[in-house]
């Protein structure tokens, strides 16, 4: 049975967090606020919990989860190769609505998923999942929401899609934004945004000139 707390009031807030970090050290599913929208997360060294994760979503091991982390340094920690504009990004504009994609460090035992020996990593400008990512590390974290239906902006919106599969809903309110974050690839040279979102190409262009804009579709 899942439990809920409301992360407006200090101790809910204090309550939930305990609950929610024991729920991610079992392996287990939490509904967390982040800047942009609510997200889904768990364990990110369980393959297990990863797995349990993407088939609550209703998705395959095609579309790997990402990871939000609760400060640079664990960034660091698990990603290498790391060029300096993606160093100078993640001063800038960390913590934020930026994803950057890395080279995963090769000794990292975790599954989430086909990712090529990358990984996608954001640190969220939210209070409570800051709290809860510096209590646990690193957890896989994917927007709350069943494949083909639109990402939870409350957490009425998750529980009502999630039910029981989740153990713990941390509700901190309306998220903050429904765009989504801006993705940058750092595997390549120059690196390439991927996905425009919340941050705009020519602000990042302001700290990394030699960004790419997105390949061309159609």
């Amino acid at each position: 049975m899942s439990r809920r707390f409301d992360c407006q009031d200090p101790t809910e807030r204090s309550r939930g967090l305990d609950h929610a970090a024991g729920a991610i050290k079992r392996g287990e599913l939490v509904v967390l606020p982040t800047d942009t929208v609510y997200g889904i997360g768990t364990d990110a060294f369980s393959p297990w919990s990863v797995q349990q994760l993407l088939a609550a979503k209703g998705r395959g091991r095609d579309m790997p989860v990402p990871v939000l982390v609760g400060s640079p340094s664990m960034l660091y920690g698990i990603a290498t190769e790391l060029p300096d504009a993606g160093r100078a990004l993640v001063e800038a504009f960390w913590p934020g609505a930026l994803t950057l994609v890395c080279r995963q460090q090769p000794s990292l035992s975790w599954d989430l998923g086909d990712t090529g020996g990358t990984v996608a990593v954001r640190m969220p400008l939210h209070p409570v999942a800051i709290d809860l990512l510096v209590a646990t590390g690193p957890m896989a974290v994917s927007s709350a929401n069943k494949s083909g239906v639109a990402a939870a902006l409350t957490c009425d919106e998750a529980e009502e899609q999630f039910g029981d599969a989740v153990t713990v809903y941390l509700d901190a309110g309306p998220s903050g934004a429904p765009t989504p974050s801006t993705i940058v690839d750092l595997t390549r040279t120059p690196p390439r945004v991927l996905r425009t979102g919340a941050l705009d190409i020519e602000l990042l262009r302001e700290i990394a000139p030699e960004l790419e804009a997105p390949a061309p579709t159609g």
